[in-house]
This record gives C-alpha cells, structure tokens and sequence, in this order.
C-alpha cells in the first residue's frame, strides 16, 4: 500500500482542485491532488465571465502566479497560450423561439437579446475548452510541487481530530492519504458528498431539470443565417448564444478550432416529453419543434457521445465539518443559464484560501470554515431564485429580459467596483450584501412569481425591476431605445461614475479603463 501525507488533499484536479492546490502551495502547504480520471479529459461548464477573469486575475496576482494571468483575456490568451484552446466570448445572446415556427427578426428586436461583456475582441472574456485548460492548470499546480495522483479510485474517509485518511486504490495498488484537511473540488455529488452521506436539500425557486448535451463539428453561424439589418454590438455567434424556448433552453458556445458546445436544459415535463435519455434520438426530436435552430445544426457533427444528466439542480445539506469543507462547484449547482458557476466557484476560492492563509494555525479557523459554508449556500440560492425565476418567464420573453437585466447590473457593478478597488461596494455574489439591491431583487423575484402564477400583467414588476437596478446600472441597461441590444460603452460608465462615491468621477473611471486596456 502506498501511503501519503500532506496538509491539504483535493478531490478533482479540474480547473477549482488544481488552482487552489496551486495557491496553496504559494501559501507552503504540502499539497496532494486526487482525480479519478486522467488529463486530458472531456469536462462540461466552459463559458467564463468579465467577474470570473476578474477573480481569477486577483487571485494571480494576490498569490504570485504570474502562469495564469495570459489567460483573463482572449487576445492574451490566443498570442501566449495557443495550446490550450478556447473560443472568443463578446456577451451573452439570446434569441426566443415559439415551437414549429420559424424565427424571424423584428424591428423592435422583442425576440432577441444581445448584452456585451468587451468592447472589442482582445480583451473578450473566452469560453474554456475544458480538456485543455484543466489540464494545463493541473501542470501549473504540479510544478508549484503539488502531487497530483490520477486514476484514482477513492472508497471512503475517516475523519479523525486534526486529520482525515482516505483509502483508494489506483492502477498501481491501494493508497492511504492521510491529511489535515480535505477539500472536495469534484463537482456535484461528489466523493466527500457519498462517503459522508451529506445528502441533498432542495434548490430554492428552481424546477426539476434535466440536460443533455455534446460537442459537435461544423455548426453554422446563426449569423450567417440570420443577419441583422442593423450592425450588433458584437458578433452575435462569438458569445454564449442561448435559444429560449417554452420549457427550456439550448446553449451554443464556439471554440477556435472549429469545436462547438451545445446542449440544453429542459424542465423535466419537456424532457420526458422529448426523451432526453435518449440522447441523439432526443436532440433530433427537438430541433424538430425549433426550425431555426434545427438550421443552425443542418450539418453539424457530433464528437462524441451524448451525454444526458437525468437530475441538473443540486444543493449539499452542509459544506464544511471538521478537517473537510467543499468548494461551491461540489456544493452545488444550479443550471449553465447565465454562466454563474465560475464566478461562484472562484469567489468561494477567494474566500477558502484566505482562512487558509490567515487561520491556518488560529483559533478563529472553525469559525472561518462556518463562515464560509454559510456564504456558500446563501450565493447558491441566490444564484437559483433569479435563474428559477428566469425559468418561469421563458414563455414571456418581455419578463424573461427584464429579469436578466438583475443578473447584468449586479455584475457589471460590482466588476467596476472591484477593479476601482471598492469591492466592499458590491460584496456577495450578486451583490446579496447591499443595502438597497440586495433586498429590491428578492421583491423583483417575488414579484416576478406572482405575476406569473396568477397569469397577471406583468408591466408592474417590469417597472419595479427598472427602479431597482437604477443604483448600479452604470451599462444602460433596460433603455427602451436600445431595444434590447447593449453594446460595452465607456459613456454609461462615464456618466454613472458617482454611483461608485462621491470621490469617483470621470477621470478615475478613465484611468480605470486605460488600466483594464
């Protein structure tokens, strides 16, 4: 038996699992990495944000890791990187759908949404093609001196006081790691989840989901299909494309190299309807209903085999206990709409290497563990009741906007907020911790629900919404002349400049964008 030592193990060496043990390393703990598969391997979730570069820019910076800073922008990333591939990400579009109809472009745009991220390609956000950037940060964690040990299979862990022992076995024979902290980094349901038994709780505000999804090869531009009259704000095809439809959505994402991502989460009455566990069958089915789109993908490839995920909302009864704490993307996950899942995930790894550095060795470390389990799970449900909320509008895509437009404003403030470095004005994902937003979006939500469930109008709580964004909409948001198309424009930030304090005006937030290129 081979047996293992060292003050941090981490379940899963994807992209979560290999930066934190890369930090913790910077931090001097001894680190060892465990994954039951082998890189490169094929991993779902690619779509990153302005706030998840962010993040992981501050945490390169904080931590001394200068690998990872080519990778917070496209253009960077394409010139120093060009191995590990990905594809270019201006903003989130979305197109609405009605089943058996053709989709058409109107001149009030009311079937459309587009939202820019970047106002040009060089400093665009990107989609991570999984198999390559995991793998590379697994390399940049193992040459800070993490052990990384794959192939591994893991039976089961006794907790003891001051450590934890895991048992497995691997091709080369059983091991023994024993550990002063366990850290589960292996997505939802994972191995600290089963050998604990922590159960599950139910995912406020979102409905029972399904997905099925693939990657696939000569996926036509809708674009090219579908050209807009008017010049977008961005290229409508290098974004997260999402088509909205009654029941569900469907997800687009194009790398570099020719490879798309695409799949869709469906409610579970859709889903049996359309079979998804069928997989192939169960995406031609629904192209079928959806015209438009079953031409986007007239001859499109797929790479490999469907995959069909028969349960998509999870949430963890509990995140931390003694010697173990879970990161967010093991706590739980909600659905791919509106790529929340990085910036969950990178914030709670902010917060986790702090206690890290500061508590180590401190009293305060227990307290530290309980803190962050608590803010874990309340981001979650946050995340849940505006995407359950969004799932509840998908038939009425006048509400499905403006309901967006939380999403957009809390993320957009609290992106310039951090690099204006007042992270303290936009605290908590989607900004939960301020004074005036954090409670108007719940009411929104609220709102949102009744107006839905009753089949009322829904054009008070539209107006509710727009009063609620007003302290941190510095994007233009919800301006009717814009007809739901919103380019990245310096004069909205500009001219919302005060809304950040009475010391910001113009010309900090000039020098911030020379700053951010």
């Amino acid at each position: 038996m081979m047996k293992v030592e060292a003050d941090l193990a981490i379940v899963g060496s994807g992209f979560g699992g290999s930066l934190l043990a890369m930090i913790a390393r910077r931090l001097g703990r001894t680190v060892i990495l465990l994954d039951r598969g082998r890189h490169p391997r094929f991993a779902i979730g690619e779509s990153s944000t302005p706030l998840a570069n962010l993040l992981l820019e501050t945490l390169a910076r904080r931590y001394d890791l200068p690998e990872l800073l080519p990778f917070i922008k496209w253009g960077t990333w394409r010139r120093a990187r060009p191995d590990v591939r990905c594809g270019l990400k201006r903003g989130f579009t979305f197109y609405h759908h009605r089943f058996g109809e053709a989709w058409a472009p109107r001149e009030d745009r009311a079937n459309e949404l587009l939202v820019a991220a970047s106002p040009r390609d060089e400093i665009a956000d990107t989609h991570w093609y999984r198999a390559d950037f995991d793998h590379a940060l697994a390399r940049i964690a193992v040459e800070h001196g993490a052990q990384l040990m794959e192939e591994a299979s893991l039976e089961s862990i006794a907790l003891h006081s001051g450590h934890g022992v895991i048992a497995g076995r691997t091709p080369a024979g059983s091991i023994e790691v024993r550990a002063r902290f366990v850290v589960d980094a292996s997505g939802p349901r994972g191995f600290l989840s089963r050998a604990l038994n922590l159960g599950e709780t139910p995912v406020p505000g979102m409905p029972a989901t399904q997905s099925l999804f693939c990657h696939f090869t000569r996926v036509s531009r809708w674009q090219s299909l579908h050209a807009a009259v008017e010049s977008p704000p961005y290229p409508p095809d290098d974004a997260a494309l999402h088509h909205v439809f009654p029941g569900g959505w469907i997800w687009v994402l194009r790398f570099a190299h020719g490879v798309t991502s695409a799949g869709v989460a469906a409610t579970d009455a859709l889903a049996e309807e359309l079979h998804l566990a069928e997989g192939a069958a169960a995406w031609s089915r629904l192209l079928d209903t959806l015209p438009s789109v079953r031409e986007q993908f007239a001859d499109a490839k797929p790479c490999l085999e469907f995959r069909h995920q028969p349960r998509l909302a999870y949430r963890t009864s509990s995140v931390v206990g003694p010697g173990w704490a879970l990161l967010p993307s093991a706590a739980g996950f909600v659905d791919p709409l509106l790529s929340t899942g990085f910036p969950l995930t990178l914030l709670g790894i902010e917060r986790l290497v702090r206690r890290l550095e500061e508590d180590w060795n401190s009293p305060r470390w227990v307290d530290g563990l309980r803190a962050y389990g608590t803010v874990t799970l309340n981001e979650l449900d946050r995340a849940a009741s505006l995407i359950g909320g969004l799932y509840g509008q998908l038939e009425n895509f006048e509400a499905f906007t403006s309901l967006t437009q939380l999403y957009f404003a809390a993320a957009s403030y609290a992106e310039t907020a951090r690099r204006l470095g007042r992270a303290e004005l936009a605290e908590g994902f989607l900004m939960g911790s301020h004074a005036t937003f954090g409670r108007d979006f719940q009411q929104c939500l609220s709102l949102a629900s009744k107006a839905s469930s009753s089949n009322g109008s829904s054009t008070p709580w539209l107006k509710h919404i727009r009063r609620a964004i007003e302290p941190i909409n510095v994007a233009g948001l919800a301006d009717p002349a814009r007809r739901n198309w919103y380019p990245a424009r310096a004069e909205d930030l500009l001219a919302a400049a005060t809304k950040f304090g009475p010391d910001i005006n113009p010309a900090t937030i000039e020098a911030m964008l020379r700053e951010a290129g």
